[in-house]
């Protein structure tokens, strides 16, 4: 039989992942919109979260959104081990997913209100 200890300890390591999965999305994101886009530094930003994303114990995640978040950083790993694909198409299909991801994001704290509302 599962304490509550532990099942506060299962909450703690899904939010601490998913927390990861939004800085990593969050960081990509917005180094992909800057004007001055340059690779290079995107890849050592990418590293960097990384890192941060391997420490924390990956976690099951039940909504669409997290789905894409986590689906998102295989991409990005992918993309940039992939020395066939020009740099611009690398770019442009990174920002385009990103921005995917945050168009879900919104649309699922749009919806959940309403559902939420008692009758």
């Amino acid at each position: 039989m599962m304490s509550p200890f532990d099942t506060n300890t299962v909450k703690e390591q899904r939010v601490k992942y998913i927390r990861a999965l939004e800085r990593f999305l969050g960081s990509c994101s917005a180094a992909l919109k800057n004007d001055a886009f340059d690779l290079a530094i995107f890849e050592r930003r990418v590293e960097k979260s990384l890192k941060v994303l391997r420490k924390v114990q990956p976690a099951r995640l039940d909504s669409t959104y997290m789905s894409l978040m986590e689906n998102y950083v295989t991409l990005v790993v992918k993309t940039l081990e992939d020395t066939q694909t020009p740099d611009d198409v690398k770019h442009r299909t990174l920002l385009k997913e990103a921005n995917l991801i945050e168009k879900e994001r919104n649309k699922e704290s749009i919806i959940r209100p309403v559902a939420m509302k008692k009758t």
